[in-house]
């Protein structure tokens, strides 16, 4: 890609869905490219402070509060409040405020999403804006080659055996229970003049031009069931400056073999149960 490109990188959600599209506009800008981050306004200090461009779009959801937070990360049906109470009420909203970022000046070069929003595809279809969609993990996928355990379901995690065929029908089960979910996106694109397209939730937010796995081969391997046209990238790291070790966990770092490290994403660590004193009994 030719220097100066202007690209819009749009995301939602907590730091961990905010730190791997602020390590690509840093290197993007780097490389001598105009990037923006479209995302809620919660968000704007830190991305301004990173010397990125930001815009808001809605919703604007903090995680702050606790109770809201619980109910939203809670395993069985997090994703779909967030998915059916935040995002998809304000849809138009979202729509409008990302297409106004990417006619803002002269146009975007390129849109990068994530799959919370869901207007992307809806913003290039109707503008004909270049877009590239991403996916955090292996198991947003859902491969029956490599199959994830699905939060609602964690006895399925034993019934790995089974194989790809089982998986598949499993997969396509959960397709239909959440087929209903997508028709706020369906009644948006008729407004729009758009076709009707795939579904939403699954096939219809991966980009048909590149999809972009921002995660280490560490985690998943390509698989055949995956969009074809998925380049797994690594992780793309942000380190903020005052980030920098106590010197007490950089000498033991620093000594022996290095260890293994389980820890809690940005969302969950806000509610850790007894993440932490399971951790320390299995050290025992």
């Amino acid at each position: 890609m030719t220097p100066d490109k202007r690209i819009v990188l749009t995301t939602f959600g907590t730091l961990g869905d905010l730190h791997p599209y602020l390590a690509l506009a840093l290197e993007l800008q780097s490389r001598g490219h105009r990037p923006v981050i479209a995302t809620s306004e919660c968000h704007r200090q830190k991305v301004e402070a990173a010397g990125v461009e930001f815009h808001s779009i809605r919703p604007d959801l903090s995680f702050d509060n606790r109770e809201l937070h619980r109910r939203l990360t809670e395993p069985k049906r997090g994703m779909e409040r967030v998915i059916r109470e935040f995002m998809l009420p304000v849809l138009r909203m979202t729509y409008d405020d990302l297409l106004a970022v990417v006619q803002k000046d002269r146009g975007a070069d390129l849109l990068i999403s994530q799959l919370l929003i869901f207007a992307a595809p809806l913003v290039a279809e109707k503008t004909g804006v270049r877009w590239v969609s991403t996916e955090l993990q292996p198991g947003a996928f859902l491969s029956a080659n490599d199959p994830p355990v699905l939060a609602p379901f964690p006895a399925l995690a034993k019934l790995r055996g089974l194989g790809a065929t089982f998986h598949r029908v499993v997969f396509r089960f959960a397709r239909l229970i959440a087929r209903s979910w997508g028709q706020p996106v369906r009644q948006l694109r008729r407004e729009l003049g758009l076709r009707s397209g795939k579904d939403p939730l699954f096939e219809g937010r991966n980009s048909p031009y590149q999809v972009l796995a921002l995660f280490s081969r560490v985690l998943g391997e390509p698989q055949a069931d995956w969009p074809a046209n998925t380049l797994i990238t690594g992780f793309p790291f942000y380190d903020e400056n005052d980030s920098g070790l106590a010197p007490e966990l950089a000498k033991f770092l620093d000594e022996g073999e290095p260890p293994i490290v389980f820890t809690l994403g940005s969302s969950a660590v806000r509610d850790a149960h007894s993440f932490y004193l399971e951790s320390v009994a299995t050290h025992k």
